[in-house]
This record gives structure tokens, C-alpha cells and sequence, in this order.
């Protein structure tokens, strides 16, 4: 037997040897290891993993392991035990599950140098985390965002994890979350986001106006991105939100990201008051524009020379101009004074409609289909009234 006294592991009258788990569990990834002692340890771990009480011995396990592998192989544990059983364990032990990964989050995100060196296996913790409050948040976990909000301003790196489990969340009640939950759930967790984000909005405002950290910043705008959709308008127009985005994203090292975020915002098709917030930021866009990529550059060349991050800038402009010519073109068409802006936003769709890159192309096609089809019923329309038209 390649793994002598294995069997203790299954044993729960006893301490649990995390040594022994480890040894399994990499002898079942070693790359170019014995292949019979590699399919003995895939049996023993489907062993384990089939064993409705091994869940209890993930803290042991995350607390004690040293190899990576095997504190995935724990998190699975609880993530199975998370989804299809939470509700049918003991108070006790779902409140003593919740505390553990909370505190866990705590610990791997306070300490920068783990913080930056264990970053999948953080993500994989926050993913557990977002699973037990799909179940327990609002009602049996009502102060969560205030414990998370108030637990980020300990520290840059917990607030930058912070960041990320919100994003998370937000993505899994308004994104991934059809087939896992049922729609009165769902209706839940929105209200219970929209009840708790001016304490989500205050975070996000006071880390964009206050943090030198790039990394912290850079996840705040992924995080906004993700709750862009769906928040209260007056978060987004009556803030100091959209001038703080429209003050990052000439920023090299923040402008995909802030474009992304000013692309949700140029797509929102809203009541006309905030018509001349639409406006501005089109204009600050444009003018901004003209300094990041001068008109005078051959976007089709630059995009092929360019680096990864220049070439997704590309593509974000084109999703933002497009986006918001969808929404609200005719915002600048009826004022002379934005026309000229209008004329330059075009062009550079235009010129970006050059790019050799199918998925940018796309994205342009999609848009002049539209203003095509706009100006053809335009034209009909008018011939029908005798005003003008082909003929007229």
C-alpha cells in the first residue's frame, strides 16, 4: 500500500494528520510522478470527498497544511458542503463555519506579503465566503456589509479583498446567479445591495479620493463597474462619482478600467433630467481624448503595434462611443454647440472600424447598423411628410 495507515484519516475519534493528507493529495498533482501511487491517491481523496463529516476537518486542514493543493482540496470540501447542505446543518455549525472564514479573510488579507503571494487561493476563500451568504445573507447575516465595510478601513490590502468580495457578490446576485437560486431570493439580495450600498458608495468615493495605492484603486473601479447596472442613479449623478471617474481615466495605469465603468454610465437610458450630466461627460470624454490618442494617429496601426493594455483601451473607446451614441446621440445632434464634438467622437469611431481585430470590428459594425437604419427611417419619414427625403 503506497499510503500506510490512510485509513486513520477517515477515523473522526481522533486528531486529524493534515502530514499525511498532504502527502496524498501531491502525489496525486506531481507532475511525472508513479502513475499507480497517482490513481491510489485519487481514490483516497474521492474517499474523503465522499464522506459527508470530512468537512468538519477543513479548519484543521487550512490552519495546518503547508501545501497549496491540499488547502484547495479543503476549500472544496466546504464549498460542496456550502451549496448542498448549509441549510440542513446545526445552527452551531453554520455560525462556527462563518466566523472561521471571516476570520480567515481577515487574516490572509491584512498581511501584505501573503496577501500579494497567495492571491488564488484568497479568491477561492472569497468565492466560499459569497456562497454562504447566498444562503444566510440578508436574514441570518443582516450585519455583513457593515462588518465587511467597517473591517476594510483596517487596512489598505483588507480593503482592496474587501473590494473584491463585493464585486463578487454583486456579480453573483446579478449575473451568475439564474438556476442556483429562486427568484424571490434574488429579489432579496438586490433589495438588501440597494439597502446597504450608501455604505458600499461612501467606501468606494472616500478610496478613489483619498488612496495613492494603484492596486486599491484599481480593484475599487472593477468593483463600481460591477454595481454600475443596477445602482440608485443618484449614487452615480448626484455624487462626486462620475467626476472623480472622469478624473482617472486619462491615468494610463486606471483608464481601461475607468472607461469601462464610464461606458456602463454612457449606456443608461434615464429620465431627461440628467440629460446634461450625459452631456458633460461626453465632452470631457472627447476633449480628454484628443490628448491620450491625438486624431492625427492611425488607430489601425497603433492598435496592431500596440501593448496589451493599449489595445484593450481601443476597444474599451469603442464600446463607450458606442454605447452612448446607442443612448443618447440625439442629445448632441439637436444642439449646434456639441457638433463638432459629435463629428470627432465619430471619427474615431470611424478610424477605430479599421482595427484587423475581429471583436473590435464587431463592436463598430453593431453601431454604424444602427445609425444606418436610424437615417433610413429618418429619410422615409420625412419624404412621407414632403420635407425632404432621396428625392427631394
Amino acid at each position: 500500500m503506497a499510503f500506510p495507515g490512510v485509513e486513520k484519516l477517515l477515523d473522526f475519534g481522533q486528531a486529524f494528520d493534515v502530514t499525511m493528507l498532504d502527502g496524498v493529495v501531491d502525489a496525486f498533482y506531481q507532475s511525472g510522478g508513479n502513475p499507480q501511487m497517482r490513481s491510489e491517491a485519487e481514490k483516497i481523496m474521492t474517499g474523503l470527498k465522499e464522506n459527508e463529516q470530512m468537512w468538519t476537518r477543513a479548519d484543521a486542514i487550512l490552519e495546518q497544511s503547508r501545501s497549496p493543493n491540499t488547502k484547495f482540496f479543503a476549500l472544496q470540501l466546504l464549498d460542496a458542503t456550502i451549496k448542498y447542505r448549509w441549510n440542513s446543518l446545526p445552527n452551531e455549525q453554520r455560525e462556527g463555519i462563518k466566523n472561521f472564514m471571516s476570520n480567515l479573510v481577515i487574516k490572509l488579507s491584512t498581511d501584505e506579503v501573503s496577501f500579494r503571494r497567495d492571491r488564488a487561493y484568497i479568491n477561492k476563500v472569497n468565492n466560499v465566503l459569497v456562497q454562504i451568504l447566498k444562503h444566510d445573507w440578508p436574514v441570518r447575516w443582516a450585519s455583513f456589509i457593515p462588518d465587511l465595510v467597517g473591517a476594510a478601513k483596517q487596512s489598505e490590502s483588507l480593503c482592496e479583498n474587501c473590494m473584491n468580495i463585493l464585486k463578487l457578490l454583486s456579480e453573483e446576485v446579478f449575473d451568475f446567479s439564474r438556476g442556483e437560486l429562486t427568484q424571490a431570493k434574488i429579489m432579496e439580495l438586490k433589495n438588501s445591495l440597494n439597502t446597504d450600498f450608501p455604505m458600499i458608495h461612501e467606501l468606494c468615493e472616500f478610496v478613489l479620493q483619498h488612496s495613492q495605492r494603484p492596486e486599491l484603486i484599481q480593484q475599487t473601479l472593477q468593483t463600481l463597474h460591477a454595481f454600475l447596472s443596477w445602482i440608485p442613479l443618484g449614487y452615480i449623478f448626484e455624487s462626486t462619482l462620475l467626476d472623480t471617474l472622469l478624473k482617472l481615466s486619462p491615468n494610463p495605469q486606471f483608464r481601461n478600467v475607468a472607461f469601462q465603468c464610464l461606458a456602463e454610465v454612457g449606456g443608461l437610458a434615464v429620465e431627461s433630467k440628467y440629460d446634461s450630466h450625459f452631456v458633460k461627460l461626453y465632452v470631457t470624454v472627447v476633449t480628454q481624448l484628443q490628448q491620450i490618442l491625438p486624431r492625427n494617429i492611425k488607430i489601425a496601426e497603433a492598435y496592431a503595434n500596440g501593448s496589451d493594455d493599449e489595445q484593450a483601451f481601443i476597444q474599451n473607446l469603442a464600446i463607450f462611443l458606442t454605447q452612448f451614441f446607442k443612448a443618447h446621440i440625439q442629445l448632441l445632434e439637436t444642439s449646434g454647440e456639441y457638433q463638432q464634438q459629435l463629428l470627432i467622437g465619430l471619427e474615431y469611431l470611424l478610424n477605430i472600424s479599421y482595427v484587423d481585430e475581429p471583436e473590435v470590428f464587431k463592436v463598430c459594425l453593431d453601431y454604424w447598423h444602427v445609425l444606418v437604419c436610424d437615417l433610413f427611417q429618418s429619410d422615409a419619414a420625412a419624404a412621407a411628410d414632403g420635407t425632404g427625403g432621396l428625392g427631394g
